[in-house]
């Protein structure tokens, strides 16, 4: 058995980490569920399956190579989860899923691809996340839970005044427990009409309860 050095594949090694610290510093910043410790193992353990799949070689040389993304799936998966009645974590599973991409490039040679996507990955997580804080002030979805314990008569209140507020809505399903009624309404306009309309629910007592 012998032990030899390959300067390639160290480094190799040295930019996954690189590129995997860089996109998890600004997860880290953003107190992401998945931080820089995260993305640098997940970037490195991809170039290492990669290398290691090149090394074993034979008529499938990218079987390892190709599971990668199916294991990627199951750690992605287990940062979505439903916060109330919208769903969070879809952009920190995306991340998962690309900074294993980026390693497998690193692990196959390709340089330029995986430094340029690092850098328009870096640029679309920070940047464009402003962009996309504008975007939402001036118009955004929300699914409302409105709770009261009236006659169905009280939904007529509740749409005249969502359309007094200027939004739009899309009534999605009514349900009924003894005297209480739930009504989930898909609510759109700006966030200072939603947030007025917020207002509004609080301050009227012919509402049990309300979440969005």
């Amino acid at each position: 058995m012998s032990f030899t050095i390959d300067y390639e594949i160290g480094l190799r090694l040295l930019i996954s980490f690189a590129l995997g610290a860089a996109i998890g510093l600004e997860r880290e910043y953003n107190s992401k569920a998945a931080g820089l410790r995260t993305m640098i193992m997940i970037c490195l353990g991809s170039t290492i399956f990669t290398e290691i799949s090149i090394m074993m070689g034979g008529t499938t040389p990218d079987r390892i190579a190709s599971n990668i993304v199916t294991g990627v799936g199951f750690l992605g998966a287990g940062v979505i989860f439903k916060d109330g009645l919208s769903i969070t974590g879809i952009t920190t599973a995306t991340t998962i899923w690309i900074s294993a991409a980026l390693g497998m490039a690193v692990g196959a040679g390709e340089y330029f691809i995986s430094v340029v996507s690092a850098c328009v990955i870096i640029i679309v997580l920070s940047v464009f996340n402003k962009v996309q804080f504008f975007i939402e002030k001036l118009h955004q979805t929300r699914m409302y839970k409105i709770g009261y314990e009236s006659s169905l008569t009280l939904e007529e209140t509740i749409e005249k005044e969502i359309l007094n507020f200027k939004l739009g809505f899309f009534k999605k399903r009514v349900t009924k427990d003894k005297t209480h009624f739930t009504v989930v309404y898909e609510i759109t306009g700006s966030e200072k009409r939603l947030d007025e309309f917020n207002s509004y629910l609080k301050k009227n007592d012919q509402f049990t309860s309300f979440e969005y």
